[in-house]
C-alpha cells in the first residue's frame, strides 16, 4: 500500500521568520555600485590571462643586458680618461722640448778624420793583418751641453765591402765649446782579401789614390747642467782617400756624414 504524505502543519519558528524578514532589509541597506562616468569602459580580464612585463622567462636576460650595458659605459669612460691623460702628457712633452730647444739651442757635434797611419799592409800576400792608427776630431759647439763618450763603441775601416780592421773609441768627457782630437788603434788579424779586391787595391796604391771607408758608432750621454740623459748613439760615416798604405800616408780627400739615434 502506498504511503500517504501529509502537509507540514508545524508552526514556523520565530527565528526563521526573523531571518526571512531581515533579508529584504539587508538588501535594502546595501549601497548600489556606482556607475562609471560617461565615455569610460571597464574591461574585466580573467586572472589566468594577465601578463607581467618583462615576462618571467626574460627577466634574467633583461638583468644581464642592463648589467652589461653599465659595464660597457664604465669602460668607455675609463678609455676616454686614459686618452685625455695621454694627450695632456704629449702636449706637456712638446712644450718642454720647445722650451729646451729655445734655451739651449742643441746641435750635433761635428766629426772629421785628421790623420791615418797604416802598418802591416803587405799586398803581396793573400792574408794580411793590418793596423790603422786613426785620429778623429770631435767639435762640440754647444754652449751649455757636454758629452760623455761611453763604452761599447765600434770603429771599422773598409775597402769596398771587406773589413780591414776594427777597434773602439776611448772613454772620455767632452765639455761644451770644445774641440777634442782622440786617437784609436784599429787592428785586423788574418784578413783574407779576394783576388779581385787585392788586384784593384794594388792599382789604387800605384795611382796614389786609395779609397777607404770608416764607420763609427759610439754611445754617448748628454749633460745639460747637472742632468745626464739616457744613452744616445752617435753615427759617423766617412769616405777617406789616402795616397799610400804606410805610416807616412796622407789624406787626399775626406767626406764625413754624422747623425744621432735617440734610442739605442
Amino acid at each position: 500500500m502506498a504511503d500517504r504524505i501529509h502537509p507540514n502543519t508545524l508552526p514556523v519558528s520565530d527565528d526563521s521568520q526573523t531571518t526571512s524578514s531581515q533579508k529584504p532589509a539587508l538588501a535594502s541597506n546595501t549601497a548600489p555600485a556606482p556607475s562609471p562616468p560617461p565615455g569610460t569602459y571597464i574591461i574585466q580580464v580573467p586572472k589566468d590571462q594577465t601578463y607581467r612585463h618583462p615576462p618571467p622567462e626574460n627577466a634574467q636576460r633583461y638583468a644581464n643586458y642592463t648589467r652589461r650595458k653599465t659595464r660597457r659605459n664604465r669602460c668607455c669612460c675609463c678609455l676616454c680618461w686614459l686618452i685625455g691623460i695621454l694627450f695632456i702628457l704629449l702636449v706637456l712633452a712638446a712644450i718642454a722640448a720647445g722650451v729646451f730647444y729655445l734655451i739651449f739651442r742643441p746641435e750635433s757635434p761635428h766629426y772629421s778624420i785628421d790623420r791615418i797611419s797604416v802598418k802591416g799592409m803587405n799586398l803581396n800576400s793573400s792574408v794580411i793583418s793590418p793596423e790603422f792608427d786613426v785620429s778623429v776630431k770631435a767639435d762640440n759647439g754647444n754652449n751649455k751641453i757636454g758629452i760623455y763618450y761611453e763604452t761599447d763603441s765600434t770603429v771599422e775601416i773598409f775597402y769596398k765591402d771587406a773589413v780591414l780592421c776594427n777597434g773602439v773609441l776611448p772613454v772620455f768627457y767632452q765639455p761644451s765649446n770644445n774641440v777634442t782630437v782622440f786617437q784609436t788603434v784599429l787592428k785586423g788579424n788574418g784578413i783574407e782579401l779576394a783576388r779581385s779586391d787585392r788586384r784593384t787595391l794594388l792599382n789604387a796604391v800605384a795611382k796614389r789614390n786609395v779609397p777607404l771607408s770608416l764607420k763609427l758608432r759610439a754611445p754617448v750621454k748628454i749633460k745639460v747642467g747637472s742632468v745626464k740623459t739616457w744613452k744616445i748613439r752617435v753615427k759617423v760615416d766617412c769616405d777617406v782617400t789616402v795616397d799610400q798604405l804606410t805610416a807616412q800616408a796622407k789624406i787626399v780627400n775626406k767626406d764625413c756624414n754624422y747623425g744621432l739615434d735617440l734610442w739605442l
